[in-house]
């Protein structure tokens, strides 16, 4: 039978087990995708640990994860955007990390065939994403913008974006991430007590765009440097975009296969690069998990499904 993701009590990692699954039929209107490659996402963790359980209650056994790529394995009645064999990418919530997900056709995009499958897997989110906040803060060459973690899932490609408007980057990150964060065109800046004063330091003019994806004082920080906060966006501090009326542009801004598309695109043509961290198979989701609440990832931590994305390690491989 096919495998899944499920969890039946909210809770850390342990909770969390690969179960069979009944193989998904499509109704109209619907396509089955034998899923590749499926992203994790810190979000995830939040929900499966009943942070939000007021908001968006699980509804045990609860599925996970949301943003992935396959290949059409079936399709309803009525549908003729897809056919068995097309490569895709997809976003639905709570049911990603699967053998296989039914889903709506809007809910699709094709996957370039020059594409892997990790990188496309994290497009439908964290590259959907960062899309959105650069847009929204309008960034171009008369811009200097800092983005708190930088070396991140959303960060990382967020960097590149606001480089490709012209813009000058700093990116807060550990001093390990150093190398890394100046490979994607970015000036580091190690975060912690101190980072006003470093970012002052290391910039000639103003700063005058603030990307945040961490919290931590990353918004009080972002309005001492006098950036307004209409030019300040924020992922990680709903308190601080309450309180001081910052922006709070998200993946909902950009959620469109057409979004999607334009990123893969991107990719293809060597614009832009979607940081792969590590893959692990589905049988090591706990790892993966744990893992990734660390937050000292490079990029993204992805969940090999299919053949084709397989780890050939027993543990875990880095690309």
């Amino acid at each position: 039978m096919p495998k899944a993701i499920r969890f039946s009590r909210y809770g850390g990692p342990d909770v969390l087990e690969v179960v069979d699954v009944d193989r998904p039929a499509p109704g109209p209107g619907e396509v089955v995708v034998a899923v590749e490659a499926a992203a994790i996402n810190p979000g995830e963790i939040s929900i499966r640990e009943g942070a939000f359980a007021d908001m968006w209650p699980a509804h045990f056994p609860e599925g996970q994860g949301n943003d992935y790529a396959g290949v059409v394995h079936a399709v309803g009645p009525g549908v003729e955007a897809f056919q068995p064999g097309d490569q895709v990418m997809g976003f639905q919530p709570r049911a990603a990390q699967a053998e296989f997900v039914r889903t709506a056709t809007d809910r699709l995009a094709r996957k370039p065939t020059a594409l892997g499958w990790p990188q496309a897997a994290v497009i439908p989110g964290v590259g959907a994403t960062a899309y959105a906040e650069v847009e929204a803060l309008d960034l171009s060459e008369a811009d200097t913008v800092v983005v708190s973690a930088g070396a991140g899932g959303v960060g990382s490609i967020a960097v590149q974006l606001a480089r490709l408007r012209g813009a000058t980057v700093l990116a807060a990150g550990s001093v390990s991430s150093f190398p890394f964060l100046e490979s994607l065109g970015a000036i580091p800046i190690e975060y912690g007590d101190g980072l006003t004063e470093r970012i002052r330091k290391a910039v000639s003019g103003s700063v005058t765009a603030y990307l945040d994806h961490f919290g931590r004082g990353n918004v009080a920080t972002a309005l001492d440097l006098g950036v307004p906060p209409t030019r300040i966006n924020t992922l990680a501090d709903g308190t601080a975009a309450a309180r001081y009326g910052v922006r709070t542009v998200g993946q909902a801004e950009a959620d469109t296969p057409e979004v999607w598309e334009r990123l893969a695109a991107m990719a293809v043509a060597g614009n832009l690069v979607f940081p792969i961290d590590s893959i692990y198979p589905l049988a090591d989701v706990r790892t993966a998990y744990s893992k990734l609440a660390e937050r000292h990832t490079r990029g993204k931590i992805v969940l090999a499904i299919g053949r084709d994305t397989h780890p050939k390690h027993d543990n875990h491989r880095r690309v």
